[in-house]
C-alpha cells in the first residue's frame, strides 16, 4: 500500500490518502517542470499518472529567488511559487503524488500486453507502461562556507536566469570551461565587469570562446585561484580568494558569484539499464524516446539539455505525447 498526495473533491486542501495502486499507465520519476508538465499531459490525455518526487515538487526551480524569463509572468514570481503552481496545476488534471526516494529501475519484460516498467522506491514498486525519467541535475557546488546561505542571495548557478538582476553590478564567474566563458561573456550585457576566476593558468573552454572572451574590455581573469569563503548581509559582498601557487588570500568585492564548474545528472539509480552520454545524462531521440521502448527522458536530466525551466517543460510534453503514442500502440 502506498500513500498517495492527493485532491479529494469538496476539500481545500491536499489530504494524504491511501490507494492501492501498484501500477499506473504513466509513471513519472521527477516533479520539476519537466516531470510536471509530463504528467499533466498525460494525465490530460486520460491515463492513470503519478509523479515519483523524493523532495519539494518543483525541482531546482524552487531555489531562484526570482523567475522572470517563463512567457505569462510579466512581473515575474519567486521559483517556490511558480514550482507549486506547476503542482497544484497537475493534481488538478488528476495526477497522483507519491513523495518517495527511486533507489532504482527494471525495464519490461514480456509481450506487449504485459510490458511493465519497474520503479523501485522505499515505499515498494511502482509499475508503469510508460515511464518518464525527469530526474533533472544538480548543480556542482564550490562547497565553500557561506555558498549555500547566500544562494539565491548573489550566488547563482544560471546566468541567463539570473544574469539581468546585476545590471551595472560587479560579479564573478567561476570555473574555466564552455559553460563558464559562455556565462561570463553574457553577463558583459548587464554587469559592469565581470571577473573569471580559475583555478588553472588557461581555460577549458573552446577557442572561439576564449578569444571572445580576452578581448572583452569588461573581463578580467583570476588564474590560479579558487574561492575559499564567501561572505555578505543580507547578500553576497566579499568573496576570499586564494591563490593556489602561494597559498595568499585576498578580499573581493562583488555583488554577485556565479558557480560554472559543471552539473551532475541524477541517473545513479538507473544502475546501467539506459544509454548515458560520457557525462551521464540520458540518450534520447527528439521525441524524448530512449533506447528501450516504453522509456522516455525530459528536462536537465536528458542529454543537449538547455537546462532551463521553459525547455524542461516542453521536453516534459513531448515526452507524454510520445508516451501516449506508445500506449496507444499497445
Amino acid at each position: 500500500m502506498f500513500f498517495v498526495s492527493g485532491r479529494l473533491k469538496g476539500f481545500r486542501e491536499s489530504v494524504t490518502i491511501a490507494v492501492i495502486f501498484m501500477s499506473y499507465q504513466v509513471v513519472v520519476i521527477g516533479g520539476g517542470p519537466a516531470g510536471l508538465s509530463a504528467a499533466m499531459y498525460a494525465a490530460r490525455s486520460g491515463f492513470s499518472t503519478v509523479v515519483l518526487e523524493k523532495a519539494l515538487p518543483g525541482g531546482q526551480i524552487v531555489n531562484a529567488s526570482r523567475v522572470e524569463n517563463y512567457p505569462g509572468l510579466v512581473d515575474g514570481v519567486s521559483g517556490m511559487e511558480l514550482g507549486q503552481k506547476m503542482h497544484r496545476q497537475a493534481e488538478r488534471q488528476g495526477v497522483e503524488t507519491l513523495m518517495t526516494d527511486v533507489t532504482g529501475f527494471e525495464p519490461a519484460t514480456g509481450e506487449s500486453s504485459e510490458r511493465l516498467h519497474t520503479a523501485k522506491t522505499t515505499d515498494g514498486d511502482v509499475q508503469g507502461v510508460a515511464v518518464i525519467i525527469a530526474t533533472g541535475s544538480r548543480y556542482r557546488t564550490l562547497d565553500v562556507p557561506g555558498e549555500s546561505e547566500l544562494t539565491g542571495k548573489g550566488v547563482s548557478y544560471c546566468a541567463t536566469c539570473d544574469g539581468p538582476f546585476f545590471r551595472g553590478k560587479k560579479v564573478m564567474v567561476v570555473g574555466g570551461g564552455d559553460t563558464a566563458i559562455t556565462d561570463a561573456l553574457e553577463l558583459t550585457a548587464s554587469a559592469n565587469e565581470v571577473t573569471v576566476v580559475h583555478r588553472r593558468e588557461g581555460l577549458r573552454a573552446s577557442m572561439a570562446l576564449q578569444a571572445n572572451a580576452l578581448k572583452s574590455p569588461k573581463i578580467r581573469f583570476t588564474w590560479n585561484t579558487v574561492v575559499e569563503r564567501i561572505e555578505g548581509h543580507p547578500s553576497v559582498s566579499v568573496a576570499h580568494l586564494r591563490n593556489v601557487k602561494d597559498g595568499i588570500i585576498t578580499e573581493v568585492p562583488v555583488d554577485g558569484i556565479f558557480v560554472a564548474i559543471g552539473s551532475v545528472p541524477l541517473t545513479d539509480f538507473l544502475g546501467g539499464t539506459v544509454a548515458l552520454d560520457e557525462f551521464g545524462y540520458v540518450i534520447t531521440d527528439d521525441e524524448m524516446q530512449t533506447g528501450i521502448a516504453g522509456l522516455f527522458a525530459a528536462g536537465d536530466v536528458r542529454h543537449n539539455s538547455a537546462r532551463q525551466v521553459i525547455t524542461a517543460a516542453g521536453d516534459g510534453a513531448t515526452a507524454a505525447l510520445s508516451a501516449r503514442r506508445y500506449i496507444n500502440s499497445l
